[in-house]
């Protein structure tokens, strides 16, 4: 039996949906357990090339049980929508596709909320996709959320909306000058929807226990970034919920010591959407060349990523926090070509080297970053699937990131696609 959690050991976008759907052929449950339809987890297989934000990225490779879990605010509109797309792929969920009963409901008045927010910060705007995820976790910790299994009944969904609509109808009318929403329109736009969702809802805490039980193999899929954790990251930048090793067990109902393993993914290089502090960045051609051979766009919101050098001080400090013991790197390839690659091995604040990561938000925005080179390689190593047909000084690279962090990598990928990956 291995209980394994997939995190994103930077600021999100790393590949996980590739590494899950690749790891998800050996699973019996993949669990998506945190975050919501913000998360684009890109998946290339054979002519197929999928973004889902709500199904677990295990539902098109073996025949898992994909689960998502209580720690997930969902939006029934998208999450049909997705369900539909997956329908057109000739892929089913029938008897393998399970909702969390206790998972909160994203509804119209979220993503409003979120958009005259972020709109109202102006130059201060945290840069969030105005999908409705914060305000959606505001309420579940408010104590006024509506949970999948009130959908089932729409005496209750209705006093629950009315109620909260009081508040929220205040704030829109007074504060950010927009129109009222009524009940009754909120309920005909979920109806569908609710519908669809039914068969699914059920108590999925207990289906994973029985996989426990039963010596199951349980994959936990997180979405964003260890470092946009809302109590770890570089906050106030960062997400709303917890995609640590930590929050993979209270999203899930999955008790600690059953995990087995934590794998950390991490790209060859680091990105990030959205504003906050982000040391190597690179603003210069190197910058944009990353970008280009990356592709790095968004996947949910199609802006472009902030693009910069590998730092081994942040992810030494994820590795840390999560108890990562086992790693993936992903978009080696894009590292083709470069004569030169520099790793970030320490910071200098305020004059003074540490290899420590800093929590404090003014601290961080003035780090300068110290690198050490490493020699680059000039043939281009995209689809290797073969340890053995690496480039030596893309070996020296992968092993001098290993010997720093103190973990070895499991998985390298180089392309894409599902079969583009050397497994260790």
């Amino acid at each position: 039996m291995s209980i394994r959690v997939v995190i994103g050991a930077q600021w999100g976008d790393e590949g996980k949906g590739k590494i899950v759907d690749l790891l998800s052929d050996k699973a019996d449950y993949v669990v998506r357990y945190q975050g919501g339809a913000n998360a684009g987890h890109t998946l290339k297989f054979g002519d197929h090339k999928v973004v889902l934000h709500l199904i677990p990225s295990g539902i098109f490779n073996g025949d898992a049980d994909c689960v998502i879990a209580n720690g997930v605010v969902i939006d029934p509109v998208a999450l049909v929508d997705e369900i539909k797309g997956v329908h057109e792929m000739n892929f089913s969920l029938e008897g393998r596709f399970f909702i969390s009963e206790t998972a909160h409901v994203i509804l119209p008045y979220h993503k409003l909320l979120d958009q005259v927010k972020e709109k109202r910060r102006g130059d201060n705007a945290i840069g969030t996709t105005g999908r409705g995820i914060g305000p959606a976790y505001v309420s579940k910790v408010s104590r006024v959320g509506i949970r999948m299994v009130d959908l089932l009944d729409e005496e209750v969904l209705r006093g629950k909306i009315d109620q909260n609509l009081k508040d929220i109808n205040f704030a829109l009318e007074n504060l950010y000058k927009e129109p009222a929403l009524k009940t009754d329109d909120l309920i005909a736009e979920l109806k569908e929807s609710i519908g669809i969702l039914k068969p699914y809802i059920c108590n999925t805490t207990n289906l994973l226990h029985e996989g426990i039980n039963n010596e199951q193999n349980i994959l936990l899929e997180g979405a964003q970034g260890s470092l946009l954790d809302v109590d770890h990251g570089t906050y106030p930048y960062v997400t709303s919920s917890s995609p640590t090793a930590g929050g993979a067990c209270t999203g899930s109902g999955i008790p600690p010591m059953a995990l087995t393993n934590v794998m950390g993914i991490t790209k060859a290089y680091c990105t990030r959407v959205g504003n906050g502090p982000f040391p190597t960045e690179l603003l210069d051609e190197t910058g944009e060349e990353l970008r280009k051979k990356g592709q790095e766009f968004g996947a949910t919101t199609g802006r472009p990523r902030r693009c910069g050098w590998l730092d081994l001080v942040a992810l030494k400090y994820v590795v840390q926090l999560n108890g990562i013991n086992e790693l993936t790197l992903t978009k080696m390839d894009v590292m083709d070509g470069f004569e030169e690659i520099k790793v970030c091995t320490s910071y200098k604040i305020n004059g003074e080297e540490t290899t420590t990561f800093p929590l404090c938000l003014n601290e961080i925005e003035n780090v300068e970053p110290v690198y050490t080179s490493l020699p680059g390689w000039k043939n281009s190593i995209e689809g290797i699937t073969d340890w053995d047909k690496l480039p030596s000084t893309a070996k020296s690279y992968i092993r001098y990131v290993e010997e720093y962090l103190g973990v070895t990598f499991k998985i390298i990928s180089t392309g894409p696609k599902r079969n583009e990956t050397i497994v260790l």
